[in-house]
């Protein structure tokens, strides 16, 4: 029988967290999990009563593929409000089945096979995957904790080839918490513009930033025309299950992700629409209160690891904690699946995010104060038995 899968899909490894994971489920309710990415709190009663309220309403219905006008308009006011970029709800807004959709529209939408895409290493698990998926070339450029994971423009300038089509930022970052400087965004957007470079911007944990305000590159004067901007609710409104994401930008492009998303998904769900309109127009509250619990957990996670002996960079942004485990001897992959073994508590190998994950393991605070208290003290109880 003829090889059914498809070579380059064949060659994909499966997801470092979701592969981890499986083992996890395994072991019952005794471990105390850091892993996934997903807020421990219930998304806000106001957002999902008015879920309820769409469907008491009859709203059941496909949408426009672009997504409910009401929905795109709501983006582009906050949009504009807090990232200072102005877009055209009715041509240069799309709403999507969460970001990871949005991603996966505008690699096909720009990437001809052979294209390269520069990104920044380590980095959230799908980057690299779905830019090979749409036949293009993933170029990372790596980070470094001797620099608390900041990237440095130079570098990203160093990777840039003839064949290079698009730059992709993702800060605050997911796993490092790392953010930019204003600076180095004007440098970054200066390397765009020299090249003729598209710049692809996910913003999803921009909300939850700690330390100094949250700069967009799209609000860079002559920015707006070659710049992707992604956003989503799932990590600062509590919204992982309503799978709602959006990308803002130039038209033609928008148009472009809109055919794939056409002929893929049609649209993104109106019940879910609805609810996340009523999170953009009333969720700051609860958004808030979810952020400074985030960074009360931060400021316990980091101060713990380092008094363990695993040295930890303060995260800018986020909700994860990528200590260094180097000095317990073991690969990131044997410090987390001994971790879970032999003490119950789960973080994902550094190794899930990029081969210079390695000597590091990723801690998720998006769980109760509580359980990180309790599992700083089991991972304590670990490394001491290492020693």
């Amino acid at each position: 029988m003829k090889n059914r899968v498809a070579e380059h899909i064949a060659v994909l490894p499966k997801s470092g967290i979701r592969d981890f994971f499986e083992l996890v489920n395994s072991m019952g309710n005794e471990v105390i999990s850091l892993g996934i990415g997903e807020p421990d709190f219930v998304t806000p009663w106001h957002i999902r009563e008015s879920a309820i309220f769409a469907m008491e309403k009859g709203h059941t219905s496909y949408t426009s593929n672009l997504g409910l006008l009401s929905m795109r308009q709501e983006v582009c006011k906050y949009v504009d409000k807090n990232y200072k970029a102005k877009y055209n709800p009715v041509s240069e807004c799309i709403i999507t089945v969460g970001v990871s959709e949005a991603l996966d529209l505008i690699f096909r939408a720009i990437i001809t096979p052979g294209d390269e895409i520069i990104y920044h290493e380590p980095c959230y698990v799908s980057y690299a995957p779905e830019i090979k998926m749409a036949h293009g070339v993933p170029v990372a450029v790596v980070t470094k904790e001797k620099n608390k994971f900041a990237l440095d423009p130079k570098d990203f300038e160093k990777a840039v080839t003839p064949k290079t089509k698009a730059i992709l930022l993702n800060f605050p970052c997911n796993p490092t918490g790392a953010s930019l400087t204003p600076e180095d965004v004007r440098e970054i957007a200066r390397i765009a513009k020299k090249h003729d470079l598209i710049v692809i911007t996910d913003e999803i944990y921009s909300e939850l930033t700690y330390d100094g305000k949250h700069s967009s590159i799209a609000s860079l004067p002559g920015m707006k025309e070659r710049t992707i901007f992604l956003h989503g609710f799932s990590k600062a409104y509590a919204m992982t299950g309503f799978r709602m994401g959006y990308a803002c930008g130039p038209a033609d492009l928008i148009d472009a992700m809109m055919k794939i998303h056409q002929y893929s998904m049609l649209c993104a769900s109106i019940i879910a629409q609805e609810s996340a309109i009523e999170a953009l127009r009333n969720g700051k509250t609860e958004m808030e209160k979810m952020k400074d619990e985030y960074c009360r957990r931060r400021n316990m996670i980091v101060k713990r690891l380092n008094e363990i002996g695993l040295k930890c960079v303060m995260p800018k942004g986020a909700f994860y904690a990528f200590p260094n485990i180097t000095s317990s001897g073991l690969s990131s992959k044997e410090f987390a699946t001994r971790l879970l073994q032999e003490e119950k508590v789960a973080v994902v190998p550094g190794t899930a995010f990029g081969e210079c994950g390695e000597g590091y393991v990723r801690c998720a605070y998006a769980t109760s104060f509580e359980d990180i208290e309790e599992a700083m003290r089991r991972i304590e109880k670990f490394v001491k038995k290492l020693k």
